[in-house]
């Protein structure tokens, strides 16, 4: 069935015919899409003839075809035949435009690129049936503005644009515009076609060098000025502004060996800057040259030596005169001095002069530091005048110089600042000494000695070597107990001659320099019963017999812990003899918490007394008089082995006083007394206690032994 029929409707489409129609009755029917389902009552069949009909036109796009079902029935609902299969399919039209993806395409391509680089690709899509001639496309180009001259071509299956010419100018045209045709039926006329638009925007490449609008310059600047502006240099680019291709880069290539320029783009207007850096004296160069060249940020495309790539200016600068102050010059001067030159000794002093007349006439000077006062200068001449005694020596001075700071004025009042530094010439005027005045001899080394260091503060010349002596003292005996050996220039070594004691010995040692100045220092000599100095040093007196005895912090605090610890066993036998007199034991009051006193005397001594009653047993709050009687257990009475049983509540244990040491049990005194005597032969006592005690346990046994 052909798409997009125009009828008329219902149009026939076919009949379908059942050979058992010959021997039957049939009745047809058909089933599927387009009859009972979507898109319902599309197709029908007439009940006896067959016949097929379609009842209104059919897109292909929506519907390529109908898979529908025949049945052929008897009218009493018997089926001869089996269903019969009937596809319907609907034949392409070409009725559908082909239509591009965008309705415009923008692209971009560098200038001066090469013959068929590619721009870009357009791309189309037909509705229509595939791999037919209604969906063979074809694209070409129909109108390029500017039309002249034509540059880019386009592939006419793939859509691909590509350059057909290397005259590609951003700096002439920077976009082109093409109207695009794509068509079916391959192109054909009577195909069924479709246009759009393609931008392609030129890319700007760095194809043109920037150049100076002029070739030389003048300018002009006063000396002893820093950081001013003195000129700016313009160029011309015609690469796109504001991109690496069109922002210049300045450089000083000759005249500026001595640093006093620089120059820097303004990135606004892409102008040079040329600043003075470094002050110009026009003492010394009234006229400077220099040549500058410019590039561009970005590297030059095309082909060309870096020379060539290059443009070049000159510049004239123009140094003024300026009427300046005094110049220190140089800015440190010295002069050399003996140390021990007399109060008021002149020597030539600290020199200014101006720069114009280089002249030191009608200069002031006059100090601005002074740190000892030592000098004083001359105003209108800079000689300098000694005022107190020298010392190259003394405090604060550094290898021998003492700096003193002048200040150098002219009659307008413009200045300079200087450093004066005054060599201080060294004279023998110091005697070494020696710096460690007490030494340590360690009696019990094998070669017991101490070894003495002495110093010179004067110069080398003036110092070492030295020549040690022991100064000897009247009345003393100092050379023949003591004795000094030189080890170098500058140090010896002292030893005994006698078998000292240990202690503090004082001695006095001259030592003199080269040219035989010296200087007596006395010195402690410790001799210590150590083998080491720093040894001798911990033990102190224990070893050489004076000074006090330190202890350690740990020694103290054990000490501490010590008598801390005495203290508490002390208190705890005084408060623990103290509650065993006070604090009677109390026995219990019940039967079954009996206690039991074991006694391994057969039968009393001579020197007991044993009461009647044996125990006596009292009762809180009792008054009566209490009862001092023999405590035994397994008293053999006749014979017979009994067991001493004491029952009752709050009865204590106590020694009595009596014949022989023996102790007894006594109740407390006054109170009421009540006495209960139990005694038992021991099977007796064994049934009696054997059963409670598995129950309980006995709080209280004690064992007296005679």
């Amino acid at each position: 069935m052909q798409e997009n029929s125009l009828g008329p409707f219902p149009l026939f489409l076919q009949q379908i015919q059942s050979d058992t129609a010959q021997n039957y009755t049939i009745f047809y029917s058909i089933r599927g899409p387009g009859v009972d389902r979507e898109p319902k009552n599309l197709f029908y069949v007439e009940r006896d003839t067959g016949n097929l009909f379609c009842t209104r036109p059919v897109d292909r796009e929506e519907y390529e075809s109908f898979e529908l079902i025949a049945f052929a029935t008897t009218p009493d609902g018997y089926t001869p035949e089996l269903p019969l299969p009937l596809v319907i399919r609907i034949e392409d039209e070409n009725d559908n435009y082909p239509i591009f993806t965008e309705k415009t395409y923008v692209f971009t391509i560098s200038e001066n690129c090469r013959v068929g680089s590619t721009v870009g690709q357009v791309c189309a899509t037909d509705k229509d049936e595939p791999d037919t001639m209604h969906t063979r496309l074809k694209y070409s180009i129909i109108e390029q503005l500017p039309a002249y001259p034509t540059l880019f071509s386009m592939h006419p299956t793939t859509g691909v644009i590509t350059t057909s010419s290397s005259q590609l100018d951003r700096e002439l045209i920077d976009k082109y515009q093409l109207k695009i045709k794509v068509q079916d039926m391959d192109g054909q006329y009577f195909g069924l076609q479709t246009t759009s638009i393609c931008i392609i925007n030129i890319d700007d490449v760095n194809d043109n060098l920037p150049t100076f609008t002029r070739t030389s310059y003048v300018a002009s600047v006063e000396e002893n000025t820093v950081d001013v502006e003195i000129l700016r240099v313009t160029v011309e680019d015609k690469d796109l502004m504001n991109t690496a291709n069109w922002r210049a880069n300045y450089t000083i290539l000759k005249g500026n060996e001595n640093e006093n320029f620089k120059i820097v783009t303004d990135p606004k207007t892409n102008e040079g800057i040329l600043c003075v850096v470094k002050p110009l004296n026009y003492e010394e160069r009234q006229q400077v040259d220099l040549q500058i060249v410019v590039v561009n940020e970005a590297p030059y495309s095309k082909e060309a030596s870096l020379r060539s790539t290059m443009s070049t200016a000159t510049v004239t600068v123009n140094v003024k005169n300026q009427d300046e102050g005094p110049e220190c010059s140089p800015r440190v001067q010295t002069i050399e001095i003996k140390e021990n030159v007399p109060v008021g000794t002149e020597n030539k002093g600290y020199k200014a002069y101006d720069p114009e007349t280089r002249s030191s006439s009608g200069i002031r000077y006059r100090r601005l530091s002074d740190p000892k006062d030592w000098v004083r200068i001359n105003e209108n001449t800079g000689i300098v005048t000694i005022s107190k005694n020298l010392d190259r020596e003394a405090e604060m001075i550094r290898g021998g110089i003492y700096n003193i700071t002048i200040l150098a004025s002219d009659k307008d009042g413009r200045t300079c600042t200087g450093t004066l530094g005054i060599i201080l010439e060294d004279v023998n005027d110091n005697g070494p000494s020696i710096p460690k005045h007490t030494v340590v001899i360690c009696k019990t080394v094998l070669s017991p000695s101490a070894d003495i260091v002495a110093i010179d503060p004067d110069e080398p010349i003036n110092g070492p070597p030295f020549d040690f002596r022991l100064e000897n003292i009247p009345d003393s005996d100092i050379e023949r107990t003591w004795r000094l050996t030189k080890i170098n220039d500058t140090a010896a070594r002292l030893f005994y001659e006698k078998d000292l004691p240990f202690g503090t010995y004082r001695i006095s040692v001259r030592v003199a320099d080269r040219h035989g100045r010296s200087l007596i220092t006395p010195l402690n000599v410790l001799l210590c019963d150590c083998v080491t100095e720093n040894d001798c040093t911990l033990r102190t007196d224990a070893r050489t017999g004076g000074g006090d005895v330190r202890l350690g912090k740990w020694a103290i605090l054990a000490i501490l812990l010590g008598i801390a610890l005495l203290f508490c066993i002390l208190f705890t036998l005084v408060c623990g003899g103290t509650g065993a007199a006070k604090q009677p034991k109390v026995f219990p009051d019940d039967l079954a918490q009996q206690n039991l006193i074991v006694s391994n005397t057969e039968a009393p001594g001579d020197d007991k007394i044993c009461s009647t009653d044996g125990f006596t047993t009292h009762t809180v709050g009792s008054s009566a008089q209490g009862v001092c009687g023999t405590m035994g257990s397994g008293v053999k009475n006749g014979g017979q082995e009994s067991i001493e049983m004491v029952k009752g509540g709050h009865q204590t244990l106590e020694s009595c006083r009596g014949t022989g040491h023996h102790h007894t049990l006594d109740s407390c005194r006054g109170g009421h007394v009540e006495v209960d005597t139990c005694r038992y032969t021991y099977s007796e006592w064994h049934n009696f206690t054997q059963p409670r005690l598995g129950e309980e346990s006995i709080r209280g046994h004690t064992l007296i032994k005679n």
